[in-house]
């Protein structure tokens, strides 16, 4: 077999302010590879399917030698995130052909070979649901909405629970296991489409942040038992405010500031008074406790609707740079997923 493209999204600058396609991120058709004679050396070929686009992308997209809980895109190279690809080709016993492999070192290209599975994981699908959802619900964002809410939330029926970004790819699980807990349950999203989104998953109250007034809605509809933060900033100090006694917030996120900067919190000697429990935390050393339970449970409740979702697929690796702008921004619609190729 000759030699075909082998195309990537490679990772060229550090932005200032937001990414911008073309500049930061720049789609690279110069890669060829025989498909057939390519080495594995002991490896497995990997065709990418799917690929997730998330918020955390642009804390990654710094000099690595700026310290974080997770290591920078690097310079030139393919960038790297959670996806999904069928293997073509194996020599790891492990890994057999026609299996699936999902895991968070997916590089963003339409050929791989891998030297092992590391953190990756052989996965097998639901007959009734896409691939595209597990990389979103039941996924890294869906895992993170279950386990953070499983440890933190210590949720009790009648509570009022406030979740931000309630129609994102975590948000909008959050919610929904809110209301399963018997919460009430207010949300907020920055654009009406989305804000009625949070109302078929069963949120008392969302709103539109950008048009409505955070702390007016805070102060009628809590005070705030359980909040769960996907922003920071300003809105995290509103929830702060009008936490109640005891309140657990639960910081999953601070997308607010990742592009120009963090706003300073001035309430956050009310989490002394109010006796607070602020919970900042990662999926991954919480997912083995909960690993077993999110797969049994899960897939089965999103398969049969109990659980809702919602996602933009967009179909196109050259499309990674604009997908990763609308995430940042917040023009994109529902959960990120890139479509890199049909099986």
């Amino acid at each position: 077999m000759a030699p075909i493209t082998n195309a990537r999204v490679l990772f060229k600058s550090y932005p200032e302010g937001y990414p911008i396609p073309g500049e930061t991120t720049v789609y690279d058709t110069t890669q060829t590879i025989d498909l057939e004679t390519v080495p594995l050396n002991g490896g497995f070929l990997v065709k990418t399917l799917v690929l997730s686009v998330d918020p955390y992308f642009r804390g990654r997209m710094r000099e690595s030698k700026t310290s974080s809980y997770i290591g920078g895109f690097e310079i030139g190279a393919p960038l790297d995130g959670f996806g999904i690809g069928v293997v073509l080709r194996s020599e790891n016993s492990k890994v057999a052909v026609g299996k699936h492999v999902y895991g968070p070192k997916t590089l963003h290209q339409e050929y791989t070979v891998y030297p092992e599975l590391g953190h990756a994981a052989i996965i097998e699908k639901h007959p009734d649901l896409p691939w595209t959802v597990y990389v979103g619900a039941l996924g890294m964002p869906g895992q993170t909405a279950f386990v953070g809410w499983k440890e933190y939330s210590d949720a009790k029926p009648g509570q009022v629970a406030f979740v931000t970004t309630g129609a994102g790819g975590v948000g909008a699980i959050v919610v929904q296991l809110a209301k399963a807990a018997g919460l009430k349950v207010i949300s907020s999203a920055g654009s009406d489409e989305k804000v009625e989104f949070m109302k078929s998953i069963g949120a008392d109250v969302p709103f539109n942040y950008k048009t409505t007034d955070t702390r007016a809605v805070l102060e009628k509809e809590g005070p705030i038992d359980v909040y769960w933060d996907n922003v920071g900033g300003e809105i995290l100090d509103a929830a702060i405010e009008f936490a109640a006694q005891n309140g657990r917030l639960i910081e999953c996120g601070s997308i607010s500031g990742y592009n120009t900067g963090q706003t300073p919190i001035k309430n956050i000697s009310m989490v002394v008074g109010k006796c607070l429990h602020m919970h900042g935390f990662l999926v991954w050393p919480l997912l083995p406790k909960y690993y077993e339970e999110f797969y049994a449970t899960m897939p089965g409740k999103i398969a049969s609707g109990e659980f809702k979702y919602v996602e933009e697929v967009t179909k196109g690796l050259d499309k990674v740079g604009d997908v990763i702008l609308a995430v940042q921004n917040g023009t994109s619609k529902a959960k990120a997923v890139v479509v890199v190729a049909e099986e």
